[in-house]
């Protein structure tokens, strides 16, 4: 377990906070192969409609979680004819995250991750290599969380704009990171109730950087 949870922390920064009417993700690929190409790697998940997810640590258990989670809700529309709620949801996979820690023969998933969208309001939570879950207005996850955490509590504001939610987490992230970020380098989502899970385009975020 505390391999599991080092390898959360020692991941690539990601943040996600409760705005006015949205849940705005933003994330660091920290690509670190020379010839590798950035855009194949992926950090912000359409989860459903109004949810989405992003993870830090071990890239191969955060797919398999982020499958594990697209597969409950598209269960859930199918019986019920509607989105699951973000908590059913954050609740069901951590419990799937703290099954993995009961059994000889398979290990805890590496990753911490972040679940967020809009059901009556924005919600966000986290949920550990344990399966603790916890709800947040702003939370970081990755090897910047002390410092995005020191910084969200000066700067993160309840009811803040989407704009300003998203120029918050590029700042953070900037800081965090010992390379420059640039438009390949990063990821910015937005769900809300008006446009649903948008993920921004590299052209959409250069207007921030």
């Amino acid at each position: 377990m505390e391999y599991a949870k080092e390898s959360g922390k020692k991941g690539a920064t990601a943040i996600g906070m409760v705005a006015k009417d949205a849940v705005v993700f933003t994330a660091h690929k920290n690509v670190t192969e020379p010839l590798a190409v950035p855009s194949s790697l992926q950090k912000i998940f359409r989860i459903d409609s109004f949810i989405g997810a992003t993870y830090s640590g071990i890239a191969s258990d955060g797919l398999r979680v982020i499958n594990l989670m697209r597969g409950k809700t598209q269960s859930h529309r199918m019986i019920y004819d509607e989105t699951e709620s973000i908590e059913t949801i954050s609740i069901e996979i951590s419990e799937e995250m703290q099954m993995a820690t009961q059994y000889g023969g398979i290990r805890p998933y590496a990753i911490s991750l972040l679940v967020g969208g809009v059901d009556t309001k924005p919600r966000l939570f986290e949920v550990d290599p344990s399966g603790v879950i916890l709800g947040y207005k702003a939370d970081a996850i990755g090897i910047g969380k002390k410092l995005a955490e020191d910084i969200l509590i000066k700067e993160y504001k309840e009811g803040m704009d989407t704009e300003s939610a998203i120029e918050l987490g590029l700042k953070i992230i900037s800081k965090a990171s010992d390379k420059k970020i640039a438009v390949d380098n990063v990821e910015v989502a937005v769900i809300d109730k008006k446009n649903k899970f948008v993920n921004y385009s590299q052209d959409m975020i250069s207007k921030y950087l």
